[in-house]
């Protein structure tokens, strides 16, 4: 059969050697001065995403030491001020109540010099609450609208909120970038982060303030991952899966370990607000120094200047392409009939049984990971340590663990990799409510340099055990489902109010089943990624648990190139 060409009325037949857009890229050089400055150019996007997603931890934060205000007792010491008004408590994480007063004619008692009577009559704070400085020591916006006692849930549901403005984020911009481009996606979801963060500073009360985190939500994961799957786009194979981790590991780890002393440098949440929110607006600036998606343009017809971003490569990395796999990509990419499309619809994986169970699976630890990963972060003010210190020690865990995963996930594989690790963050999230000082940090960082290894691992399985014609649209949608259980991260951090160990409990179970899940997965490490729901299916064929995908592939002695080191994570 011939399909005809478009281009020069020349033919293109299947029988002739294929030209890839990846062997053009190996042409003009898989890892080159384009690729490295193309690199660093993503870094501010991955810095708007740390703005967008973690900034309101230190927006919302609100010390856990506090308690009742008394006016008549300020000119007290505060633990004067506690031994006297406030009722003890034993239950309680400080030993006082945190929500409840005396109520006594504190004039008279201070004349007469009284000592405190257990049986004094006590009411709910009247005046408002005392926070203990030294944890938190600038006002934030859950201590400026007391967000305590009755209204501890205004936290949790204000980034409940959040976490519906990224679904809805990842629907929108996601049409956008399939639409119109990716640039365009990029540059309006970090716009959309900026106003989402300018009208945070200025809100009054849950409401206003939610309606704000919604659109700063609608930012953060298309602002990132956008930008990292075009990076990708413009790495050859042999490099992307290095490279993929190389940005978490350095950037995103970066400016997440900085990021509390951020906040204590600026003072005040609403300075902190406008520091994390008006750089999202240099956006603008991106036609500048990124370059829109070639695989968008292929896809849109405009192969032509697809083959000019590839030129340009060509002569920055000063390597010659032969003009001859040129017109040979050129014709072949500009061919299109029927009979070369696969019109199948993402609904087309529920009508496959062993495709249905790995879907469903890998979509389940991807979404364990996720809220352990969101979880793990903001149980930091749970821990008997500094609240900043805490934040950027656990932060920091990203880029020594990114880096491991990087290097020896193809080697010892997907299902073991997260058999392992989730087992660890098992145990040491179980422990870390039941130790105290050092030792609490100590046991968090453990847990969450696990988890950030298992959250790599379940990354990339999704795109690995589906087909070509719905690895996009699966993988988007496996996105939109963390975002989902990470909507009740939140809520599972509240249950602190209820006992001080439940969310770390809850967490461990969690990272339980993250380890159960790995036995019923197939193993995609040195596979190649399967095109067709045929071989998807053969995937769970011939499987067998003790194995190492280093060893199997050194006595298949299977080629270097069909190993699965260009795997992409799709958003």
């Amino acid at each position: 059969m011939v399909m005809k060409s478009n281009t020069e009325g020349k033919q293109f037949h299947p029988a002739e050697k294929e030209v890839t857009y990846d062997d053009l890229l190996s042409s003009v050089g898989q890892l080159g001065i384009y690729q490295w400055r193309l690199f660093f150019s993503t870094c501010p996007f991955f810095a708007f995403g740390v703005f967008a997603y973690f900034s309101q931890m230190f927006i919302t934060e609100v010390s856990p030491n506090h308690w009742c205000r008394i006016p008549e007792l300020e000119n007290m010491t505060a633990i004067e001020r506690r031994d006297l008004g406030v009722p003890k408590d034993n239950t309680s994480r400080f030993g006082y109540s945190q929500c409840t007063m005396y109520v006594i004619n504190w004039t008279a008692v201070l004349e007469k010099g009284q000592k405190l009577n257990r049986t004094w009559k006590t009411v709910p704070c009247r005046y408002g609450w005392k926070f203990n400085k030294s944890e938190i020591p600038y006002p934030t916006i859950g201590s400026d609208l007391e967000w305590v006692c009755e209204k501890d849930s205004y936290q949790a549901t204000a980034q409940a909120v959040f976490f519906i403005g990224c679904i809805a984020g990842g629907f929108f911009f996601g049409w956008i970038a399939d639409r119109f481009g990716r640039l365009p996606a990029i540059i309006g979801s970090c716009l959309a982060g900026c106003v989402g963060g300018l009208a945070s500073t200025f809100t009054k009360n849950l409401g206003e303030f939610a309606a704000a985190r919604f659109v700063m939500g609608m930012a953060y994961d298309s602002c990132t991952n956008i930008s990292y799957l075009l990076l990708l786009e413009y790495i050859g194979p042999k490099y992307r899966t290095l490279l993929a981790n190389l940005t978490f590991a350095l950037f995103f780890c970066l400016f997440m370990t900085v990021l509390p002393w951020g906040a204590l440098a600026c003072g005040n949440w609403k300075v902190f607000s406008l520091v994390t929110s008006l750089p999202l607006a240099l956006s603008l600036l991106a036609k500048l120094f990124l370059p829109e998606s070639p695989m968008w343009l292929i896809s849109k017809g405009r192969v032509n200047e697809a083959i000019e971003k590839v030129i340009i490569i060509s002569k920055i990395n000063k390597k010659d392409i032969p003009t001859e796999k040129i017109n040979q990509f050129r014709l072949q990419a500009s061919s299109v009939t029927q009979d070369n499309l696969q019109n199948l619809s993402w609904w087309e994986i529920f009508k496959r049984p062993l495709v249905k169970k790995m879907y469903i699976l890998t979509g389940l630890e991807y979404m364990c990971t996720a809220l352990l990963y969101d979880g793990l972060v903001r149980s930091i003010g749970q821990l008997d340590f500094n609240f900043f210190v805490s934040f950027s020690l656990i932060s920091f865990t990203e880029f020594p663990s990114v880096l491991i995963v990087a290097f020896i996930m193809d080697y010892i594989g997907r299902r073991w990799m997260c058999i392992v690790v989730m087992s660890i963050g098992t145990i040491f999230c179980f422990l870390v409510p039941f130790v105290s000082g050092v030792l609490s940090l100590v046991f968090a960082v453990i847990a969450r340099f696990a988890v950030n290894m298992g959250f790599s691992a379940a990354m990339q399985w999704a795109p690995e055990v589906l087909p070509t014609s719905v690895r996009g649209s699966g993988v988007s949608v496996i996105h939109i489902c963390a975002f989902v259980s990470t909507f009740l991260s939140p809520y599972i951090v509240y249950l602190k109010v209820y006992y001080y160990w439940l969310p770390f409990v809850v967490m461990s179970g969690i990272s339980g089943l993250a380890t159960i899940i790995p036995f019923f997965l197939p193993e995609t490490a040195m596979k190649a990624m399967p095109n067709t729901f045929e071989e998807s299916e053969e995937l769970t064929k011939n499987q067998r648990l003790w194995q190492l995908p280093y060893l199997e592939s050194k006595k298949q002695n299977s080629p270097k190139d069909k190993t699965n080191e260009g795997v992409e994570c799709q958003s």
